[in-house]
């Protein structure tokens, strides 16, 4: 029904996702007015969702002539399908599929409340990020529950993929909250045996879930809870009557086979080893994000198949577009994306001059000083880190891409709250430029301004004081008071003085 872009909010500066309508689909008004019409209800009904498990809608743009149609939408960085975890014949831990169950359910707990029944519930409409939070997509096709609701099928068409298609919607009766407890029971038994409930031609597969009972996942599986395959063959009653009464229920009845919170074990099969864990949610509920769990934002790929050779030519234009590109976004506050356009471009500048050639350098420094600026100074951290140890390797300690390196990461650390590391790193450097400089180099006069403020920060007075006074003196001999940073030091000396005129200000040592 529709292709999904990555694409950029301009005015705050984030990743979203565009869905965009797949206009090849579209052969006649009649289909043009049913794909408008799908997408304005997607917006609609996604964006009243108000649940973490269903993306977030931004906003949705429909042109009378359908010449612009999409959605702007939350970006899912990271995520995999479920498909991407199914591998026929090897079922998934009892664990793993009893929390994306238990998250799949709770999240339509909050559709069907409204209600809307999304009719389509597939793995390959279910997300898994790499926080292993569980998201639902594409409401593209759910059925408003009120009064009136025309119905969006195309005639003859069925809406729905049969592996997990309901006996009700199979014979094209209305569909209800249960009918997505259906596909869930569906999910849930593919997740356990490794197989779907049924398999085969089309219309076999529609016959079976309408006149075939399953094989109870116990039968195929010896180490599933009995109150698990309770649950499976509950959900896959052919009459809807017959299921639980509700995702809640369903929640509930999975609820004492989820871990406990506090709990530290997480799903045991070997063979998902650095796949996600959406036991984590239920473990540590609302449990912060570590510094060593953020991952890097997803990068645009080249424009280039990876594997078409790029001439130096060709490499130079795509260079030079990047960079104009990305000073125009910078000089546009557009920082975070400036970072993302500048990244497309750094893997084939890899491989044509070298990870450690000067250039390449230079696109990091340009790509991490922008990943500061846009205030992800986590990310700028790292990349500042690395790259100070990458060019003291190839140009040394005394290179002026060094210490700038050195002197961001310092500042990283600064807005990060590292105080100690960041006075440690920044007395290093200025310390190292003292040395290959002079005491009242360019570099050294602004390392000197940025120590003094940073002492006073961390409430070291008589340092702060004797740094600022130190470099105020200096600057108003070499540059006078006219000049800029004169000014910033002199004022940065005067807050003290007013400090130790008001009552109360403590000095530490």
């Amino acid at each position: 029904m529709g292709s999904v872009w990555r694409g950029y909010d301009t005015v705050l500066d984030r990743a979203i996702a565009v869905k965009m309508i797949r206009f090849t689909q579209i052969h006649s008004q009649t289909d043009a007015a049913e794909f408008a019409e799908r997408f304005r209800r997607e917006a609609r009904i996604t964006a009243q969702i108000r649940h973490h498990g269903v993306p977030q809608v931004y906003d949705a743009v429909l042109d009378a002539d359908l010449s612009e149609v999409y959605l702007v939408m939350e970006l899912v960085e990271g995520a995999n399908t479920l498909r991407h975890y199914l591998d026929p014949g090897a079922p998934l831990p009892i664990e793993w599929a009893v929390a994306v169950t238990a998250q799949i359910a709770t999240a339509l707990s909050y559709a069907h409340a409204l209600p809307v029944v999304h009719r389509d519930l597939k793995p390959d409409n279910i997300l898994v990020t790499p926080s292993g939070t569980v998201k639902i997509i594409d409401f593209g096709i759910a059925a408003l529950l009120t009064t009136g609701t025309p119905k969006l099928t195309m005639t003859g068409a069925i809406v729905g993929s049969v592996a997990y298609m309901s006996p009700e919607q199979a014979i094209g009766a209305k569909a209800t909250p249960r009918t997505d407890l259906y596909a869930l029971g569906c999910i849930l038994y593919e997740m356990l045996c490794g197989y779907p409930v049924f398999d085969g031609a089309a219309p076999i597969v529609l016959k079976d879930h309408a006149d075939t009972a399953p094989v109870p996942p116990g039968e195929l599986r010896a180490d599933v809870p009995a109150e698990l395959d309770r649950l499976v063959l509950d959900l896959l009653a052919k009459e809807p009557e017959q299921r639980p009464a509700d995702a809640a229920d369903v929640y509930e009845r999975l609820l004492p086979l989820l871990p406990p919170p506090g709990s530290t074990a997480g799903p045991s099969a070997g063979h998902l080893s650095g796949v996600p864990d959406p036991t984590a949610i239920f473990r540590r509920p609302n449990g912060p994000l570590r510094p060593e769990q953020s991952t890097p934002t997803t990068r645009f790929q080249s424009a280039l198949p990876a594997t078409a050779p790029i001439s130096d030519a060709v490499l130079e234009q795509r260079l030079e577009h990047q960079l104009a590109e990305y000073r125009d976004l910078l000089a546009a506050g557009r920082s975070l994306q400036a970072a993302d356009v500048l990244s497309s471009i750094l893997e084939p500048a890899g491989r044509a001059f070298g990870t450690d050639s000067p250039r390449v350098l230079e696109l990091r420094f340009d790509i991490a000083l922008a990943r500061f600026l846009g205030g992800e100074f986590r990310k700028a951290r790292a990349e500042f880190d690395a790259l100070a140890a990458a060019s003291a390797r190839v140009k040394g300690f005394a290179d002026e891409l060094t210490i700038q390196c050195r002197k961001f990461a310092a500042d990283c650390r600064i807005e990060l709250g590292e105080l100690t590391e960041a006075l440690s790193g920044m007395r290093a450097v200025l310390d190292d430029v003292r040395v290959t400089q002079s005491d009242c180099s360019e570099m050294a006069l602004e390392l000197r301004l940025a120590l003094g403020r940073l002492l006073a920060l961390m409430g070291h007075r008589a340092e702060a004081r004797t740094t600022l006074s130190e470099l105020s003196e200096d600057l108003l001999i070499l540059r006078g008071i006219e000049d800029p940073l004169t000014q910033e030091a002199v004022e940065a000396l005067e807050r003290f003085i007013d400090d130790d005129l008001t009552p109360g200000v403590q000095e530490q040592s």
